[in-house]
């Protein structure tokens, strides 16, 4: 049985109220909410009370999950309704230090990563979250449409003058 179809069967034994597939989901995916909620926060401790919670935020709500083969997408838009809340109860944050996600290409200097990380922490919220779903979290656009709740259009519309504002954001300065 391939992975896809693994998952699909303990998202439809979740659904129907099985812990222990529950358990098993979230163990396959313990480290990209990790992962993703750090990028967010960039702290340690909040990163692991935020998976917490969206842990338990997924597991009370399985049972509305319609589509199984949408478990990461679904979840993910948990984490990121979690992530929210935890920015409304903090409003105060702490700057972006580096990505703990995958390296981009070895030809990309140590410098240019972090004039990259610093450029997309420079954008705006909603942009910001875009970039990172799509570059980092490589979600597909209908994926990122159902995780921020907005329709596809406005996504791509977003991507593109993310896309736009990065280039600019790292263009080097003429002297």
């Amino acid at each position: 049985m391939n992975d896809a179809a693994n998952i699909e069967r303990l998202v439809k034994k979740a659904i129907r109220g099985n812990v222990d597939a529950y358990g098993e989901l979230i163990e396959m995916h313990k480290d990209y909410l990790y992962r993703t909620a750090y990028m967010a926060v960039k702290n340690q401790e909040n990163a692991l009370d935020i998976v917490s919670e969206c842990m338990l935020n997924g597991f009370v709500s399985i049972g509305k999950l319609r589509q199984p083969a949408y478990f990461k997408t679904w979840l993910t838009r948990i984490l990121y309704n979690t992530i929210h809340d935890f920015y409304k109860k903090n409003p105060v944050s702490e700057p972006l230090e580096v990505y703990q996600v995958q390296e981009p290409e070895q030809s990309v200097s140590k410098e240019e990563r972090m004039d990259l990380y610093q450029a997309i922490n420079n954008l705006s919220e909603r942009y910001r979250d875009i970039v990172v779903l799509k570059y980092f979290n490589e979600l597909k656009i209908s994926e990122i449409a159902y995780v921020l709740d907005l329709p596809e259009g406005s996504v791509k519309a977003y991507l593109s003058r993310a896309r736009t504002e990065l280039k600019q954001l790292l263009e080097e300065p003429a002297g």
